[in-house]
């Protein structure tokens, strides 16, 4: 590590012009650890394809251990990448920062020559969705995991909008950018498109629409505005998906067009809630929890987002057991599919594990 220099000095050769990371008021400049090159090669054996962690827009995660033995996830911008300075700069503002047990540690960067890097704490368990969508570990995950998983995230979007120095929407919240550390405790990871509101400032519109499909809140995906309320939304879906091992998006079911966040509210005007519960946690399950959480869930997917909870509301919910107020019906909701719209597919069919990062301009 060469110690800690302002990156706002940083010049990357000839692909991007001077980064520039101050805070949005302007009155102080980020200082991060910068990495040399060399020691991100030789801690990644120049990037291995063996040390290759995954891919996302930005670019190639990879595995290092650093001399002193610390294991390391690296964050490579790809050349062919959609993302670039933009997601860079906003990553690390975002995120410099924060500090809390449910957050993933950003640890520094490497910014040289043609190359532009994101170095963070070193994740083993890697992503929730690889225990939730795979059939073999998620038989590893039991009720009592899942749950606690689910108040981690809980707590840590908590921190983002309410407790950290700027509220924080993260925006593209997924199973995929849950990581988990060696103890199975989450980690909220990828802040490339969030963004930070100051004083009490809680909902903006924008014409770049982004996020992932299935996750996003109907007045974000149809209309661009965005607020701590559409992060609440993605909670509520990621606990469906938690709970029963399915996608919402991609999910299909015969009586119904909906997704999975519509079959949960048919079942739940049924009381048949528990049908929709993964088989392979039915043994560990305590009822109490799991019907308190679909509940919950469906308080967070609300069509309008003045009906949603704030994430403190939720927590207080999940963690208790008084009576829950009754949910509305949710956004995208479609209800009785007609019998040229039934699919033929079985209850619980599975799209690809490869989920959609989006964006859209011109927000509609």
């Amino acid at each position: 590590m060469n110690g800690s220099a302002q990156l706002f000095k940083g010049i990357i050769n000839n692909r991007f012009p001077v980064i520039i990371l101050g805070t949005q008021s302007g009155d102080e400049d980020l200082e991060l650890p910068l990495f040399g090159l060399s020691t991100i090669l030789k801690a990644t054996k120049s990037f291995s394809i063996n040390n290759k962690l995954g891919e996302g827009g930005f670019g190639a995660v990879y595995k290092g251990v650093l001399e002193n033995g610390k294991e390391i996830a690296v964050k490579r911008l790809a050349k062919t990448s959609t993302q670039g300075l933009h997601e860079f700069k906003n990553e690390v503002i975002s995120i410099s920062r924060l500090q809390h047990r449910n957050l993933v540690k950003l640890l520094g960067c490497c910014i040289e020559g043609a190359e532009v890097m994101l170095i963070y704490e070193y994740m083993p368990n890697k992503g929730l969705d690889s225990f939730i969508f795979d059939e073999t570990p998620m038989e590893l995950v039991d009720w009592p995991t899942r749950y606690n998983i689910i108040i981690g995230i809980a707590r840590g979007l908590l921190y983002l909008h309410q407790d950290s120095r700027l509220r924080i929407i993260h925006r593209d919240l997924k199973l995929s950018n849950i990581l988990l550390d060696k103890d199975m405790i989450p980690k909220i990871s990828d802040f490339g498109t969030a963004r930070a509101f100051g004083g009490t400032q809680t909902e903006a519109k924008t014409n770049r629409v982004v996020g992932t499909y299935g996750y996003m809140a109907p007045e974000y995906a149809g209309n661009g505005i965005f607020s701590i309320k559409s992060d609440v939304y993605s909670f509520g879906v990621l606990v469906l998906e938690i709970v029963s091992g399915v996608k919402n998006r991609g999910f299909a079911q015969q009586e119904h067009c909906n997704n999975l966040t519509g079959h949960t509210w048919v079942l739940h005007n049924e009381d048949r809630s528990l049908e929709l519960v993964a088989r392979c946690v039915a043994e560990s399950i305590n009822v109490s929890q799991v019907l308190r959480s679909m509940h919950v869930a469906l308080l967070c997917v609300q069509r309008h987002p003045e009906d949603r909870p704030t994430m403190a509301s939720v927590i207080v919910m999940l963690e208790s057991e008084g009576q829950l107020p009754s949910p509305k019906e949710p956004g995208f909701y479609v209800g009785k599919a007609t019998q040229h719209m039934t699919r033929s597919s079985s209850s619980h069919e599975l799209c690809s594990n490869n989920d959609l990062s989006i964006t859209i301009l011109n927000g509609r």
